[in-house]
């Protein structure tokens, strides 16, 4: 783990309070999102979740910054997406008024995340892209681990991840389409106050629950030519340990964008399972690997920033996006 990262050691399950606010200032330019994956116990299902205002991946957003400092308010956004027998996704950019009066909930549009004591909701009311249909339920994430870690991903110390509860049980009950699953999910959250792509050119994260605890790897190329490299194990107690880091493992690129991938794995051999998402400039799938003496089942993402802030990918975008 290099400089930039900055994991402490000691850390205690914390209370209530400490879990995250919807209502903290975002500068502007800046973002917040919260992100949610899960897998069904049954293996055929799958979902993200990611609720942002300061939509970064919003082509949108990236020219009002190209026209001096932009509001994230103006652009909020909600991505929903379902992996399985009823696959669906949808992404909307929407204008929010203001920041939420309580730390406690957030809407934007119809959708809507709140605390309800231990347990997140979200309130998904939602349309697919590009064929409109509804996507509409309830969803919650019941942390079985927290943390208070906060960690620089840059050494400037403009952007940040905060895995809140790495380890969740995750319910979900739609009634269109109509599907109700339980597993076992994953829930963090980022916040910067600069575009991602003026301080990053790629990363790589994978997150895979083992019985010792969640165990998570993040490779950052920063624009600077440093790189962060994180590995930790969050424990059950939300205890959060820094752990060797396994070689690198490649992965083949995706069959559509050609997206790079690889992973880490300790005897540097790794297979994607399934291929999530593969779109002009990152890929979500289910990795198998060997970390911590076992082979796992990992989620896996890379991004490339090189890729989104290409002006031909910002003008595929609004294709598979919907901005009210």
């Amino acid at each position: 783990m290099n400089a930039a990262t900055d994991i402490r050691l000691d850390a205690v399950p914390p209370p209530v309070r400490l879990f995250p606010r919807f209502d903290e200032p975002i500068p502007a330019d800046g973002y917040r999102w919260w992100y949610v994956d899960a897998l069904s116990d049954d293996g055929r299902h799958g979902l993200t979740l990611i609720v942002f205002i300061g939509s970064v991946f919003s082509p949108f957003y990236a020219a009002a910054r190209r026209g001096g400092p932009a509001e994230p308010l103006e652009h909020c956004a909600v991505n929903v997406a379902l992996y399985g027998p009823r696959r669906r996704w949808a992404l909307t950019e929407r204008r929010v008024a203001g920041m939420p009066a309580g730390p406690g909930q957030l809407a934007i549009g119809p959708s809507s995340l709140h605390w309800d004591g231990n347990t997140l909701v979200a309130r998904i009311d939602e349309r697919s892209s590009p064929l409109g249909t509804p996507i509409r339920g309830e969803l919650r994430i019941h942390p079985e681990s927290l943390t208070e870690h906060e960690v620089s991903l840059d050494g400037s110390r403009n952007h940040h991840w905060w895995p809140v509860a790495p380890a969740s049980r995750i319910e979900v009950a739609l009634a269109q389409p109509a599907l109700r699953w339980a597993g076992r999910g994953y829930f963090d959250s980022n916040r910067g106050n600069s575009p991602l792509e003026r301080a990053f050119a790629s990363w790589t994260w994978s997150r895979a629950l083992t019985p010792e605890g969640t165990r998570i790897h993040y490779d950052v190329n920063c624009r600077d030519g440093t790189r962060t490299e994180i590995a930790a194990l969050v424990r059950p107690t939300g205890a959060v340990e820094e752990i060797a880091r396994p070689v690198r493992a490649p992965l083949p690129p995706t069959l559509i964008w050609r997206i790079q991938r690889e992973t880490r794995s300790e005897d540097g051999v790794a297979r994607v399972a399934r291929t999530l998402e593969d779109t002009p400039f990152y890929s979500r799938s289910v990795v198998s690997a060997r970390q911590g003496g076992r082979d796992v089942t990992a989620v896996h993402e890379s991004l490339s920033l090189d890729r989104f802030a290409s002006r031909w990918v910002q003008q595929l975008i609004p294709y598979r996006m919907r901005r009210n």
